[in-house]
């Protein structure tokens, strides 16, 4: 990756640092495993050791990274199993927060919903899997907010973050994007029709369906 001009020091320094880190781990820019030493991040990213030191304590905290004692820090490994088990624990959070939003989503998030799924309709169309797995992303944020569950969200920031190279590579796999939107399209039709059980459901199928495809 190119050097970056960072902002030096400070608390700013340290979110440059840590949205820089998160993103280069999900793009697999940072292979799992690989030692992340202090000295060159501070120098590639124009901040601090002290900046990065706080930030790969953040992404630690997230899962992301892992410390090691005497030995520094390395991009943390997730096996395919231990992103099942997250999965499978996404599910049940999910569906929580779809089967909420059927109930107190407003007539403008309803819309909003449905903007997003006529997006990614749009991406898949024109064969951009970037772009779809963004927006793919921001429907499930939305569905989250909307549900008004702040403790199974605050669940499920944790449990993502862990996934977040998983989950890019999966939207980046030949077909992918075609399979989900049907089941994208069908958790928005749900919310939208106001269906607690549908929406539900209509989480569990995508995310067995993520399931599957990790297994894969």
């Amino acid at each position: 990756m190119p050097n970056e001009a960072g902002p030096g020091t400070g608390e700013q320094a340290k979110q440059h640092a840590l949205v820089q880190l998160r993103q280069a781990i999900a793009r697999g820019d940072m292979a799992p495993a690989q030692r992340l030493v202090e000295n060159e991040l501070a120098e590639q990213f124009g901040v601090t050791r002290a900046s990065i030191r706080a930030a790969l304590i953040d992404l630690a905290s997230e899962g992301l990274v892992e410390r090691i004692r005497n030995r520094g820090s390395r991009v943390r490994v997730v096996t395919v199993e231990e992103a099942v088990a997250i999965t499978e624990c996404r599910m049940v959070l999910e569906g929580l927060c779809a089967a909420k939003a059927a109930v107190a989503a407003n007539e403008e998030q309803l819309a909003e919903l449905t903007e997003l799924g006529e997006a990614m309709s749009k991406a898949v169309a024109a064969g951009e899997p970037v772009t779809y797995s963004e927006l793919n992303h921001q429907l499930h944020d939305r569905i989250k907010e909307f549900s008004g569950q702040h403790v199974a969200v605050e669940l499920l920031e944790r449990l993502n973050a862990q996934l977040v190279r998983h989950r890019f590579q999966l939207a980046l796999r030949p077909g992918r994007p075609q399979q989900s939107l049907s089941e994208h399209l069908a958790m928005i039709e749900a919310i939208r029709a106001r269906d607690p059980r549908a929406a539900e459901e209509a989480v569990h199928a995508h995310l067995a369906s993520v399931i599957e495809a990790l297994r894969q």
